[in-house]
């Protein structure tokens, strides 16, 4: 008798604890005031979800960091979030209401979606950060409001919060301006013995770019990294993959200078030869009374480049609102893309340009690629000599990315099927299936857009522009 009163003495107790702990769990994960401004709102459940607690560079760390055990998890789990992604340029800006990237957007989208954080570790200590389901609801219909605001494109109710828009139909541009930098594109007398233009490594005929593993310049010389394509470069936040330049004129400025580009002693040289063109003289100054300057060169081809745009893919129809436009593993394809976490980097109009991300986030990408470290491998660390920023890379852009092997920025990965499959394991940590890879390579493919009105093609042989990279 007595057992059996202890018994229930026991479970009442529990049942009163556990109530206690669900009062209290409910009070502290309570979701902010809808009074608030939705920013604010979300502002709030990520400072309570404790993400500065390790996606910063200056964590704010509990007490429990100090003991022995705990602590080591604790680094250990901060030095991994860090490394994986930084939070705090998106916490200042939400805090003020400011401009939030949409790698950003895309990212915290895909986290909320999957419920990834915080992790159970983390929020069985600190109760207040559990994301619930009436969070999620109050950050996913944020980050849809957000990208309807961002964009000027009205897209259809059913495609307005994708995290890829489509290419502007057309760009503001100064015609006779762009003309010049037509002109200086294609002019080889950028370089010291005038037989490498721009043209030589970003053709507009093959997709902006020349197909080799490593550029050639002049002397036949090897650059050290792949050429990206010129084609929707206008929708980069930076240029080059390191970002050393801020705008397509600073960008413009560098391989004519650059030893084993164009090697050109000095743009007064370059300004000299063009000079004693008489008739080119003549049309540029009537263009730009201030004369053959650097920075009249670099703003005429920043503003021709401006031009270089791809509307019209396949994709952008559908995500205009032609279901038509795509077939059905192509947009299964996009699902997977989604999926895998593929357009948390490739994000917007061009599919990328708009962040640096590790190359090998998952899983250690020069490790298994069995070559030599080169210093273009270090990626964007070239530039600021932080260590977090090694092997950080600007992403590339995949419109018409079926017509710009070879990939990566050092060129290793000759079809699109390869590169997919090997982004499936380093950066997303997943083995792709040969149907995922087919599926989402079908997609990729829907993206390839139109130039001056015509299908962007690249009939280019592989076995011509392939035979001499091979040798190095």
């Amino acid at each position: 008798m007595l057992m059996k009163k202890t018994m229930r003495l026991c479970v009442a107790v529990l049942l009163v604890a556990a109530a206690a702990l669900l009062v209290v769990y409910r009070a502290v994960n309570r979701v902010p005031s809808a009074d608030l401004p939705q920013y604010e709102q979300v502002y709030r459940i990520f400072e309570d979800g404790g993400c500065l607690s390790c996606h910063s560079a200056d964590p704010e760390l509990p007490f429990y960091t100090k003991l022995p055990v705990a602590g080591k998890i604790v680094m250990k789990d901060v030095d991994s979030g860090y490394r994986a992604y930084d939070i705090r340029p998106f916490m200042d800006a939400l805090k003020v209401n400011g401009e939030v990237s949409e790698v950003d957007l895309a990212k915290i989208e895909k986290v909320v979606l999957d419920d990834r954080m915080p992790m159970p570790k983390y929020y069985l200590v600190h109760w207040g950060s559990s994301l619930t389901a009436a969070k999620r609801d109050i950050v996913l219909d944020w980050i849809r409001n957000e990208r309807i605001v961002m964009h000027s494109d009205a897209l259809p109710e059913n495609r307005a919060a994708e995290p890829v828009r489509p290419i502007d139909q057309t760009v503001e541009v100064d015609e006779a301006k762009a003309e010049l930098g037509f002109a200086l594109f294609h002019d080889p007398r950028l370089s010291v013995d005038n037989t490498v233009s721009c043209a030589t490594c970003h053709a507009l005929e093959t997709a902006g770019v020349d197909n080799h593993q490593y550029s050639h310049g002049v002397d036949d010389q090897l650059g050290g990294v792949n050429a990206p394509t010129v084609y929707n470069a206008v929708y980069n936040f930076v240029q080059f993959w390191d970002g050393r330049a801020k705008t397509l004129a600073d960008q413009a400025a560098g391989p004519p200078l650059n030893p084993v580009e164009m090697a050109s002693p000095s743009f007064d040289d370059i300004i000299a030869k063009l000079e004693a063109d008489k008739s080119f003289a003549k049309a540029f100054k009537a263009v730009y009374p201030e004369g053959i300057t650097e920075a009249t060169i670099t703003d005429a081809i920043e503003e021709f480049e401006r031009t270089l745009i791809t509307p019209n893919s396949r994709f952008d129809k559908w995500l205009r609102g032609d279901d038509s436009a795509i077939t059905a593993d192509e947009l299964e394809g996009y699902e997977l893309f989604k999926k895998y976490d593929c357009a948390t980097c490739h994000v917007g109009k061009n599919l990328g340009g708009q962040s640096y991300e590790l190359m090998g986030l998952r899983r250690h990408y020069f490790a298994d690629r069995g070559m030599e470290l080169t210093v273009e491998d270090n990626g964007r660390y070239k530039e600021t000599q932080h260590e977090r920023d090694r092997h950080r890379f600007k992403v590339p852009g995949l419109r018409n990315v079926e017509h710009t092997w070879p990939y990566y920025h050092d060129g290793t990965r000759e079809t699109l099927e390869d590169a997919v499959r090997d982004m499936g394991r380093y950066q997303s940590g997943v083995e792709l299936a040969d149907a995922e890879v087919n599926k989402i390579t079908a997609f990729l493919k829907t993206l390839t857009g139109e130039y001056q009105g015509k299908l962007l093609t690249n009939d280019t042989s592989r076995d011509v522009i392939h035979d001499h990279d091979h040798e190095h």
